[in-house]
């Protein structure tokens, strides 16, 4: 396992860098530019000439990279030419919010969508036909209009439950949770959708294998079969469906974030690349790589849990 995980950040390393070089060139060639942002319309040819000196704009574009380089593996992101404020102060204080967003989602849409994929492949009928339904909704709602319903229905109408704004988990856990449940609503029901189709089909297939029959014939019981044996078997494939998800839902975040008003890193990566704010624009990318990496190596953990071959290949 060691070995497996060795492989895996050594791997990452050489990605993360070619991510940060990608993002920087991409930024540095978008239309726009940080200093005419800075000075609004009004300046002079001496004044832009002057603060892209200060910024360091005028350097090449290796030299620039290479500045922030230096920096990052010393943990400073650099320093916002906008606000004045650090990058990593700024992208810590909004981490919280997305991390929260995502792994709360993922964890609610893993455990209804593998039960509810197991009970359809076990029981089958009419369960079968309505996980396939709710499969079918789960993919054709978009996730931001049924965030609309959802503050119309219960934060407007009902006044159940608060419509925007995140309260971080330090401060209280109880306003933590009542914070996320309209967000978390919203964008678990295509990932519950997803899940449960695949646990469906994956405990079908394992089912219907040799071995299974022999376990009912040497008198094991049902339940031994479907926990032990075949979700065991069919959870590689759903693992993998959930990894993927995970990943989609960091970038996903952007819209939730904003119908729900939390301060996260898909608003600040939007607002940064308006305001042609190039470090936080590197950051954010940055920031979400490693997230990014590491929901891969957890991906790969989980492997060499379920598939005892893995940890040895």
């Amino acid at each position: 396992m060691l070995r497996l995980v060795s492989r895996r950040v050594l791997i990452s390393i050489p990605l993360v860098l070619a991510v940060s070089l990608l993002t920087f060139a991409l930024a540095a060639v978008a239309p726009g530019d940080t200093a005419r942002t800075i000075l609004g319309e009004n300046y002079t040819p001496e004044a832009y000439a002057r603060l892209r000196h200060q910024l360091g704009l005028d350097q090449p574009l290796l030299e620039q990279y290479w500045h922030w380089l230096t920096g990052a593996l010393r943990g400073d992101l650099g320093t916002s030419p906008i606000s004045g404020l650090g990058v990593t102060g700024q992208i810590l204080s909004r981490t919280e919010s997305t991390i929260s967003l995502a792994v709360v989602t993922t964890v609610l849409a893993t455990v209804v969508g593998v039960a509810l994929g197991v009970l359809s492949a076990v029981r089958a009928g009419a369960l079968g036909r309505i996980v396939d339904v709710l499969s079918l909704l789960g993919f054709a709602l978009p996730n931001f209009w049924f965030a609309l319903v959802l503050v119309t229905v219960f934060a407007v109408g009902a006044r159940m439950l608060p419509a925007t704004g995140y309260v971080p988990l330090t401060t209280s856990p109880a306003a933590w949770a009542t914070s996320l449940v309209l967000p978390v609503i919203a964008l678990a029901v295509h990932a519950v959708a997803v899940i449960a189709k695949q646990t469906r089909d994956g405990m079908l297939e394992a089912l219907s294998r040799d071995f299974v029959h022999t376990l009912r014939a040497n008198g094991a019981s049902e339940t031994s079969i479907v926990l032990r044996h075949a979700l065991r078997n069919a959870a590689i494939p759903v693992v993998t469906v959930i990894g993927l998800l995970f990943v989609g839902l960091l970038s996903g975040v952007v819209l939730i974030e904003t119908v729900f008003a939390m301060p996260g890193l898909g608003g600040l990566a939007v607002s940064a690349t308006l305001q042609h704010d190039l470090p936080m624009v590197q950051g954010v990318a940055v920031t979400f790589t490693v997230l990014v990496v590491v929901v891969n190596l957890v991906v790969d953990l989980a492997y060499g849990l379920l598939n005892p071959k893995v940890r040895v290949a």
